[in-house]
């Protein structure tokens, strides 16, 4: 069913994520309105929907799904609260865009994939945001027609300037690798197979207990070897980079953003300070194609199978950490209704 007038959405969750995208759909798109917004701490929701003229507050996301004028949800909850608002939403067969993770760990993935092959067709896009990066979606035309003859191999680099309080070696996986797991498998088009993370001597401005940085190796089912350099106390700033290795050539992105100067005894660009900053306007294409696509009657972007790829990469990559060794991806077959 094609909706043609503007879209409703429940936002669920009102932390960083979740107040940045009502100001998103609120105050940068067009199509969409905020109808309700749910937090479990109702006083961060209201401050969230403040001044949104008939925007329903709970602490309940199921409440806020079935508030008048909801027709789709955004998840922007803590992880572990993902499975239990999909399944809400799957009940009103709500099509939704949910930050990543799915879930936080393949077999409550797989829960909610066997939900939504119930419903015959699919309902979800993870908020794998890299994939509506300009450079990234530059990066991915140039290696899908062929620039470089075959790719052969890529390399990241993921720089953080510092870490919150309680990081450990294993978010070092879910909330920062995750993303290049995502990337290479969109970029390759290919699922990667094993993890294996090597941890030089940690910087002396890593937390205590945290090996920072590492470098993790992931091998891929049509025979890439990619590497990824994460670096998540490094100081100086936020930094994205990645090198495809072709055949016949290389591309790389992430190098330079914005104007290039020289003065003062200095040389070059900015760097930016996180990434909200690096990639708002990615997170603005997100969620303006997913209004779009939702607007039409349609799903596109990252699927819950890309959800479940990604946490199974993880899964592999903290054993891998653990044991220094070598470690498989277990993947179940794809569904159809994600081939």
């Amino acid at each position: 069913m094609t909706l043609l007038g503007t879209l409703g959405v429940a936002v669920i969750g009102a932390g960083r994520m979740g107040a940045d995208h009502v100001r998103r759909i609120n105050d940068v798109i067009s199509g969409a309105r905020v109808a309700a917004v749910a937090d479990l701490d109702e006083g961060r929701a209201a401050a969230a929907a403040d001044g949104i003229e008939g925007c329903a507050v709970h602490t309940d996301p199921a409440a806020a799904m079935a508030a008048p004028g909801v027709a789709a949800v955004l998840i922007a909850s803590p992880g572990p609260a993902h499975e239990a608002a999909l399944l809400a939403a799957f009940e009103r067969d709500l099509p939704v865009l949910c930050e990543k993770p799915l879930t936080p760990d393949p077999a409550s993935a797989l829960r909610v994939l066997a939900a939504e092959q119930r419903l015959g067709h699919r309902r979800v896009q993870v908020g794998f945001m890299r994939r509506y990066d300009a450079d990234y979606l530059k990066l991915k035309r140039l290696l899908a027609e062929g620039a470089f003859g075959r790719t052969l191999m890529l390399h990241h680099k993921h720089r953080n300037v510092s870490t919150p309080p309680g990081f450990t070696n294993a978010m070092m996986i879910h909330d920062s690798a995750v993303h290049e797991i995502d990337v290479t498998r969109w970029l390759l088009d290919d699922e990667i197979t094993s993890v294996r993370v090597l941890r030089p001597a940690p910087s002396g401005a890593a937390p205590g207990g945290l090996g920072d940085p590492q470098l993790i190796l992931f091998e891929t089912a049509g025979g890439r070897v990619v590497d990824t350099e994460l670096f998540v106390n490094c100081g100086f700033g936020y930094q994205v980079t990645c090198e495809a290795v072709g055949e016949r050539g290389t591309a790389r992105i992430g190098d330079e953003r914005g104007v290039f100067t020289n003065a003062d005894g200095r040389w070059g660009t900015g760097i930016v300070p996180g990434f909200v900053e690096r990639f708002e306007e990615a997170y603005d294409r997100q969620v303006r194609r997913w209004v779009e696509a939702t607007r039409r009657g349609e799903v596109e972007g990252p699927s819950c199978w890309d959800g479940y790829a990604a946490a199974a990469v993880c899964e592999a990559g903290v054993r891998a950490q653990a044991t220094g060794e070598r470690v498989p991806v277990d993947l179940v077959e794809r569904p159809a209704l994600y081939r």
